[in-house]
């Protein structure tokens, strides 16, 4: 069964896609009611689920009138979100960027969902049993060079 999280997720990114402009304006409280939860709950869900490295831009303003605006972000070609995504590596990976980063490229079917799990797989802090930051170092190194596959590949 999906917990609430996931189903605001979903509700919103419907919206979004449903939207020719792939954006869209709410009001947190509104949300809140729709799913009868707490507006923080609407809060966890954008800030942990619509990140830059998921590919959405959020806007928001706070006060009577405030609304809160979520941007689809689309690279115009598979190589150019690839590039983008590595310079983003420059500093490190935490695992909860690198997941945000497999489930975008799942999103625009850069890879698939059994190329996600081995990619993910590999770059769990289980795996890479070492401290901190190197940990983070290693796994964007490890990351950076599984791109440079994927934007090199012959198709």
């Amino acid at each position: 069964m999906r917990n609430i999280s996931d189903i605001i997720e979903g509700y919103l990114k419907g919206i979004i896609e449903e939207e020719s402009m792939e954006q869209i304006e709410i009001k947190r409280s509104e949300v809140a009611e729709m799913f009868q939860c707490v507006p923080s709950q609407i809060n966890y869900v954008i800030n942990t689920r619509f990140t830059v490295d998921r590919g959405y831009l959020v806007e928001s303003k706070r006060g009577g009138g405030g609304y809160i605006r979520i941007l689809r972000v689309r690279a115009h070609t598979k190589a150019d979100l690839i590039e983008h995504i590595i310079e983003s590596l420059e500093n490190g990976a935490s695992e909860s960027m690198t997941d945000d980063i497999v489930y975008r490229l799942i999103d625009e079917d850069i890879i698939s969902k059994r190329e996600a799990k081995l990619i993910l797989a590999a770059l769990t802090r289980t795996t890479l049993a070492i401290p901190l930051p190197t940990r983070d170092e290693l796994r964007a190194r490890i990351l950076c060079a599984m791109l440079l596959t994927l934007k090199y590949e012959k198709k």
